[in-house]
């Protein structure tokens, strides 16, 4: 006799014993359905909590009367039997009315099987309810997989009863039953999704999956229990994505069989919770309590693992810290909360589309009063958590100089601030923490922002973050700088006298795959070799690009230092491949981190990031302009409506000598400029004069600038999480004069001492220098014209002055690609001024180092 049937015959006439495994929880049976978008809506028919119902059941004094409906569908059996006979008893009943084999015969109920030991009080059959009569062997589609499910839920459940023959036999049983489900999920058509839904189907409409939860909790069962709970996630994980994401209901049925019971929190449950999250977000929540996952079940999910990310957030302010349950917890957390959000979003645009607003003019969500409750105590205790952890961070950012491990905080942060867009409430909040807490905020960007992650949603709310802060995302949004296998630099050969042409040679006609893998720069004639050569060529190269002389930027008048693209370019033939070669050395400056002395006007900086051109944005560019219009917008509406201005919507222009007239709209000739149309006509002028007549321009260096960036989208990004004045520290640098105490608090000496004569005089000669001189001793020194924003302690390394064993005669020397500068042992003060005094000649120092 199998054991299958020793099991039978032994769990014949036994009642269940219901006080030891009381099943609490909805015991949900599940139907996958595929909807268009391939994601999972999951419906099921259990309503009632199985225990309450067995216990309805099993008070009920008279007998039970209900119908089982026969394989044709047609004709209905009518079976009177009381709460406590077992499912076999009625199966019995049902072969002498039809004289169909017992173990031809499956009852469902609610989507659900029925077993031969289960009492029908177990089963929640009520008075008058169907059952439905399938054939095991005739009418299942998947005879095979429905014996083996059938063979180990039947096992799990003589174990978990405690019906025990003997040792071995009770081991022989946990070995079929882990052996069954391995074959079971071995034999999953995974070419077939179609098919392989029905397959899944049948695991779940045999209670396999609350068998496992039950066996698992079964204090006889444990150890095997969790093998086999493992066993079936491992297998999961380890299908295609598709058939993967099918799997999701299992891990809902167990989970929440587990979930209500003492054992919840234990290593079991939170893995399979881990990787219910995982796939969690392709379902639909709907409403209803026939739902398998109810929009309930998923705010309790967020709130464990809410709970959890609260244990374990103060383990990140400890250095070098990283905590993994708190990694994981928020990747729970953010996994569950997709289905809410798009449920909730899904609610406000049915009400938007097909309802009136309230009274307040607003679309209330959709959420009972216990469910945005759960939800706001939630997001209240995440709030008041992170608010304290930000609050000893500051402190301690004071004092710590090791990195602290709170990298997880920033990814809690941003999930909050996703939730905000459906609870306004909680945003308030969340930005009002903050910005109390900017220090610790800037920090965490600064510290453990990562390239995989958007952050445009700092950018929104830039008040909250520094230059450093800022300068730091967008620097993410470019190419990193690594040579890979296989890569060439490109290698150029530049004469000096030839820079420009030359460098455009290279640059323009260059893949920008080639461009993005790095530049190896070499002057003729010079053996000077390096990433300080690299940095003088990009100063000297982009000063070439933004001469006047060359007709393609003209400066503000208002400000020298910034450049607008020259309307008039186009007496150059070659003039838009040009502007796409500067853009492409721009970002490349903007990549290999180099200040070159040039900034853009603010009009052209909106240009680039996409944004509309105001008024007061062109003040700097075009004073007269701006002045003119100023006067047009505040004058008399009367005056201007008695035409005192003569104006039209028209405007002259000049084109190579030649001048046209240009209607700012249709019939601009005709439309005279009044009151209520003159901000019209001035937005126009402003789209002519700074959008139109330059749009090819902007248009080529911004192609130029995405071929290194790699998109349009990025670039806009860079741009928009930027101040115009942090593009101008990052391209032009400081323009506080050089602090000679700065300096010489980050200079590093290798064989001279800070109390050397040597050393003395050097510091004493820089701080007799006139602010050019400086200049030109740190372009020596470092081929650097301008410092950083932070001063020097902001450079890439630190500075460092070096002995040489030399002849005195000899001058100073650098290796600019380390910041070294080397001297001999001068014998007195003047010498080390003469010998500085040389070196800081312009056209000395330019390009007098060493790599």
């Amino acid at each position: 006799m199998s054991l299958v049937n020793t099991c039978q015959e032994q769990q014949k006439g036994i009642k269940r014993k219901l006080d030891e495994y009381s099943p609490d929880e909805s015991s949900a049976s599940l139907k996958m359905i595929p909807d268009v978008n391939n994601t999972c809506v999951i419906s099921s028919s259990i309503d009632v909590p199985e225990a309450a119902c067995i216990a309805e059941s099993l008070k009920s004094k008279s007998g039970l009367q209900f119908f089982v409906r026969m394989f044709s569908g047609m004709k209905r059996l009518v079976i009177r039997a009381d709460p406590n006979d077992t499912v076999e008893s009625v199966h019995e009943l049902i072969q002498s009315r039809t004289r169909i084999p017992i173990n031809e015969q499956r009852l469902i109920y609610k989507s659900r099987q029925l077993y031969s030991e289960q009492t029908l009080g177990e089963c929640c059959i009520e008075k008058d309810v169907e059952l439905q009569l399938v054939g095991v062997m005739r009418s299942t589609a998947y005879p095979k997989a429905h014996r083996l499910i059938d063979e180990m839920v039947l096992l799990m459940r003589r174990l978990c009863a405690g019906i025990s023959v003997d040792a071995a036999k009770d081991n022989e049983a946990r070995s079929v039953i882990k052996f069954n489900l391995l074959r079971y999920l071995k034999q999953l058509p995974r070419n077939d999704q179609d098919k392989a839904v029905g397959y899944l189907q049948v695991f779940l409409s045999s209670g396999a999956p609350e068998a496992l939860a039950m066996y698992y909790m079964s204090p006889y069962n444990r150890v095997f229990g969790e093998d086999v709970i493992r066993e079936l996630v491992l297998a999961i994980n380890l299908l295609p994505t598709d058939l993967f994401q099918q799997c999701g209901p299992i891990l809902i049925v167990i989970c929440k069989t587990l979930r209500c019971r003492p054992l919840f929190q234990d290593d079991t449950y939170v893995m399979c919770r881990s990787h219910l999250s995982n796939m969690i977000g392709n379902f639909k929540i709907r409403r209803g309590s026939n739902l398998v996952v109810t929009l309930k079940d998923i705010v309790a999910f967020v709130g464990e693992a809410a709970a959890g990310i609260n244990a374990n957030m103060h383990a990140g302010l400890k250095p070098n810290t990283f905590d993994l349950p708190l990694m994981s917890d928020v990747l729970s957390f953010k996994n569950f909360m997709i289905p809410i959000q798009k449920y909730i979003k899904e609610e406000i645009f049915l009400r938007v589309k097909f309802l009136k607003p309230s009274e307040n003019g607003r679309y209330e969500i959709s959420l009972s009063k216990e469910e945005y409750k759960d939800l706001d105590d939630i997001f209240g205790k995440l709030l008041e958590r992170i608010h304290i952890c930000l609050r000893i961070l500051e402190v301690l950012l004071q004092t710590e100089t090791e990195t602290l491990g709170c990298y997880q905080y920033l990814a809690i942060l941003m999930e909050l601030n996703n939730i905000s867009k459906v609870f306004p409430g909680l945003g308030t909040k969340l930005w009002t923490i903050i910005r109390d807490r900017k220090l610790s905020f800037c920090y965490l960007i600064i510290k453990h922002a990562r390239r995989t992650d958007d952050y445009g949603w700092i950018s929104e709310h830039k008040e909250v973050t520094n230059f450093e802060c800022r300068r730091h995302l967008a620097m993410m949004l470019l190419p990193e700088i690594k040579v890979k296998d296989g890569e060439l630099l490109l290698e150029m050969f530049i004469e000096r006298s030839q820079l420009l042409a030359q460098s455009f040679a290279y640059i323009a006609h260059a893949a920008a795959k080639r461009l993005r893998a790095g530049l190896y720069i070499e002057f003729k004639d010079e053996q000077a070799t390096g990433p300080g050569v690299l940095k003088e060529w990009f100063v000297l190269v982009c000063q070439a690009i933004f001469d006047p002389q060359n007709a393609l930027f003209v400066a503000c008048p208002n400000d020298r230092r910034r450049f607008f693209p020259n309307s008039a370019s186009k007496v150059d033939p070659l003039h838009l491949e040009y502007f796409k070669f500067a853009g492409r050395v721009i970002a490349l400056a903007f990549t290999h981190k180099v200040q070159v002395g040039i900034v853009f006007d603010r009009v052209f900086f909106l240009q680039l990031a996409g944004r509309n051109v105001s008024l007061e944005d062109v003040r700097d560019a075009d004073p007269l302009l701006y002045n003119s219009c100023k006067n047009i917008l505040e004058m008399d509406p009367e005056v201007v409506d008695q035409d005192a201005l003569s104006l039209t919507f028209v405007v002259e222009t000049e084109d190579l000598g030649s001048r046209n007239v240009v209607e700012l709209c249709p019939n601009g000739k005709n439309t005279v400029v009044n009151s209520k149309n003159r901000g019209t006509y001035v937005d126009l002028l402003l789209q002519n004069y700074f959008v139109g007549s330059v749009a090819e321009q902007v248009a080529q260096f911004t192609r130029g600038f995405d071929d290194i960036i790699s998109s349009a989208r990025l670039r806009k990004s860079f741009f928009q999480c930027l101040e115009i004045e942090d593009v101008d520290g990052m391209l032009y640098g400081s323009e506080k004069a050089i602090s000679v105490e700065d300096w010489k608090a980050n200079v590093e000496y290798h064989g001279y001492k800070e109390t050397d004569p040597q050393i003395s005089w050097f510091w004493q000669t820089v701080g007799s220098m006139s602010s050019e001189q400086r200049k030109a001793l740190l372009f020596f020194w470092t081929s650097l014209k301008y410092l950083p924003v932070e001063g020097f302690r902001g450079l890439t390394s630190r500075l460092s002055i070096h002995k040489r064993n030399e002849s005195c005669n000899l001058l100073p020397s650098s290796q600019t690609c380390f910041y070294h500068l080397s001297f001999p042992p001068y014998q007195s003060l003047e010498v080390m001024q003469d010998r500085l005094s040389i070196i800081t000649q312009e056209h000395v120092g330019c390009s007098f180092g060493a790599s």
